[in-house]
């Protein structure tokens, strides 16, 4: 771990580099301390991932009360570290696969080379931008019914989008809500017919209500109550938001709506823009593209030596326990990976040894 000669500007060589320090990326970590890998762990612009946006986590298995998502976190980093692995503060903005080690570039502009890297750095929930949003994420406001809905049983709840993903939550909030509110700002759904069939299946059965044409503006309540009741717009021509700064603005309809639980499902934008100059594999939204498969090397990227791991990967599941066993494999396959690194150099250094002998 000391600096290389030919690049000055190299502050550290590490053995292996993980990328975020979300569920995938501690538990890579973890699993990669205990093979003694010493990987350094850069926390990223969300350090925690998303869990940490969530109050009570009830579904990751050996808690029987539950742990807040902070300190599941944090438990596990601590775990990372007991190990031997190494967590810092940094964002990584691009990585070198030109030449090996990896050259690992973060914001502040510190360089570090690697023998392989794990990417973990998760997947963004997008977001409206509206007023109470950043209060009220965690208390009220969620980005995943499969994690939090069972907690808001018998209440109001709504749901923002129009695609597959807006269509599957509130099918499934329908188990706990006593109405499931489907908010969408347009006409026309942009899901799958199969989605939307279902959807007015239980529209016909009065557990969910469509709210068309229709945008939230403002959350209210406190962290302390949770949601309270939403701002709605309303056209009949949709976009309403789009109106309110226009000429038509008086046409726009405007109210109040009592609900206690809002979940966006707008969709999530993959941190992967640190690879977007290497030789990776993304499909279009930006995920990354793993070998997969049934034996070893399931987290390979096309690659040699990057490995994917979590929500950066996996658009579909994008829950901690999946998360958490992507990582295992990615410290494993890393391992494997760096393994046949050092048989390599031993065998290459075997033939000057014998020269050296002579």
């Amino acid at each position: 771990m000391t600096e290389t000669s030919q690049d000055t500007d190299v502050v550290e060589h590490r053995r292996l580099v993980i990328a975020g320090s979300g569920i995938a990326g501690l538990t890579a970590a973890i699993y990669a301390a205990r093979s003694n890998n010493e990987p350094l762990v850069f926390e990223g612009d969300e350090p925690g991932g998303q869990l940490t946006l969530t109050t009570e986590v009830d579904n990751y298995p050996g808690f029987p009360e539950g742990i807040s998502g902070p300190e599941l976190v944090n438990n596990m980093k601590e775990q990372a570290k007991r190990f031997g692995a190494e967590v810092k503060h940094g964002i990584v903005t691009s990585l070198d696969d030109s030449s090996r080690p990896f050259r690992v570039e973060l914001k502040n502009g510190d360089v570090y080379t690697a023998d392989a890297v794990i990417a973990a750095s998760g997947a963004s929930a997008r977001t409206l931008g509206i007023p109470g949003e950043d209060d009220l994420m965690g208390y009220g406001l969620s980005t995943c019914a499969t994690c939090d809905g069972a907690f808001f049983r018998d209440e109001k709840i709504m749901v923002v989008g129009g695609g597959d993903a807006a269509m599957e939550e509130a099918n499934f909030l329908t188990k706990f809500a006593s109405t499931v509110y489907l908010v969408h700002r347009r006409e026309e759904f942009r899901a799958e017919d199969y989605w939307i069939d279902r959807t007015m299946e239980k529209v016909d059965e009065g557990q969910i209500e469509i709210m068309r044409n229709t945008e939230v503006t403002e959350l209210h309540g406190t962290p302390e109550e949770g949601v309270d009741h939403v701002t709605l717009v309303r056209h009949p021509e949709g976009h309403p938001k789009e109106m309110l700064d226009s000429d038509r603005a008086d046409e726009v309809e405007e109210f109040d709506f009592d609900v206690g639980a809002v979940f966006y499902a707008i969709g999530h934008t993959p941190n992967t823009a640190y690879l977007e100059d290497t030789g990776v594999r993304m499909d279009d939204e930006g995920y990354l593209e793993t070998r997969g498969g049934s034996g070893g090397g399931q987290t390979a990227t096309h690659v040699e030596g990057l490995f994917g791991a979590g929500d950066v990967v996996d658009y579909h599941y994008q829950q901690a326990v999946t998360a958490g066993g992507m990582g295992s494999k990615a410290a494993i396959d890393a391992d494997d990976y760096l393994e046949e690194l050092d048989r390599t150099a031993a065998r290459q250094a075997e033939p000057a040894a014998a020269e050296s002998d002579d």
